[in-house]
């Protein structure tokens, strides 16, 4: 979000008209596909990448890495497990896993955890970000992400700790295959690439 915040100050005139979306990962895809969209932001790890490559080649979209990063457990400041330098699966089995619902399309290759395959004893899955949120102070509940946050815009009620178990996300953009991209696109792919440096 900080990326489009940033495209929007750049580029943004006296008028203007902008969309920006944050949907199940089948719709990502379609929306690329379909012209909805000019790109669409996703991750791949070990376990999605061969599934998502494949659905990548079937609807004639390419896969473009910004960077990689290793995952990161996503909580509030207050949670028993937030002063932690290093937080693995097992110490995280006492509290709620969020994760965004991906609707008729929940395969594992689809999900949105990082771990989808891992046997979690609490899941609660939600259709919206301020849900999630919620859930995290409300329940001590986690998710699992790349350690990207914004404190501009999020505040510093929340922070990511590092995951013990070794799982690379590899984050990039997703855009029909042989296009280029728009001058605009490149501009905010330009501040997708800045978010790295906020990495830990």
């Amino acid at each position: 979000m900080k990326a489009f915040v940033e495209l929007v100050k750049r580029v943004g005139m006296e008028e203007y008209e902008f969309a920006v979306y944050e949907t199940k990962t089948y719709e990502i895809l379609e929306a690329v596909r379909s012209f909805k969209s000019e790109l669409g932001i996703l991750y791949l790890n070990d376990f999605n990448q061969k599934a998502m490559n494949k659905l990548f080649h079937e609807n004639s979209l390419e896969f473009v890495e910004l960077f990689s990063c290793h995952t990161c457990v996503y909580l509030w400041t207050g949670h028993p497990l937030a002063d932690k330098k290093v937080i693995s699966m097992k110490e995280l089995e006492e509290y709620p896993c969020l994760s965004f619902d991906q609707g008729n399309n929940n395969s594992f290759y689809l999900a949105e955890e990082v771990l989808s395959t891992y046997d979690y004893k609490k899941i609660i899955k939600a259709s919206d970000r301020a849900t999630l949120l919620n859930l995290m102070v409300g329940l001590n509940g986690y998710t699992l992400c790349s350690g990207i946050i914004c404190e501009e815009l999020n505040g510093y009620d929340y922070k990511a700790v590092p995951l013990k178990e070794e799982d690379r996300m590899h984050i990039g953009y997703v855009k029909r295959k042989g296009s280029n991209l728009s001058e605009m696109a490149e501009i905010y792919v330009e501040e997708l690439r800045k978010c790295k440096v906020s990495l830990l």
